[in-house]
């Protein structure tokens, strides 16, 4: 079993970090973030309903584990809104739980509210808070976060993305709350 979750969080790792198309199958028993089934693994354990494209059930699941508190779960909700899997599509609600997930350092969920805020989905769009998540992730290996930080600085000036840094600092300093 201890093997199966190294396993599984290994490859959840090189995933995270590689770039996987939209479109991707998923893969049983392995989590594929960056794809339409994309989600992280709660207490260790990929959704296979949720792989499968059932997501009223995975939405079943991971709700009062979200609700509870879990970080993995609160972050898959965030996927599911984003994308109206189960649920409607709903930006605010997808911002609302990667927040939650943002702040018990989610990576992921970091990197997707870069997203939200460089897109305007769900928050008003804010380069500098867009950059500041990037960062955030980015510090925490989220090879993405990187190219995505470089990109929305080219929108930038010099004086915006020394403010997205020391908010960043600040956040975490701050271990999230409040960003």
């Amino acid at each position: 079993m201890e093997s199966n979750v190294i396993l599984c969080l290994t490859f959840m790792v090189f995933l995270g970090s590689a770039s996987v198309s939209a479109g991707a199958d998923p893969v049983k028993g392995a989590c594929l973030l960056g794809t339409t089934h994309s989600h992280s693994a709660v207490f260790g354990q990929c959704s296979d309903t949720y792989e499968s494209g059932n997501y009223e059930t995975a939405l079943y699941e991971w709700e009062p584990l979200a609700k509870s508190g879990n970080a993995f779960a609160q972050f898959n909700l965030g996927q599911m809104y984003l994308r109206g899997q189960g649920v409607p599509l709903n930006y605010k609600e997808a911002v609302k739980w990667y927040r939650m997930a943002a702040e018990q350092e989610h990576t992921g969920a970091q990197y997707y509210l870069g997203l939200m805020y460089e897109k305007g989905e769900g928050v008003f769009q804010d380069y500098v808070y867009a950059h500041m998540w990037f960062d955030i992730a980015n510090s925490h290996g989220v090879v993405m976060a990187t190219g995505a930080m470089k990109e929305i600085a080219e929108n930038m000036t010099v004086a915006q993305i020394n403010r997205a840094q020391d908010l960043a600092r600040k956040c975490v300093a701050r271990e999230y709350k409040e960003c």
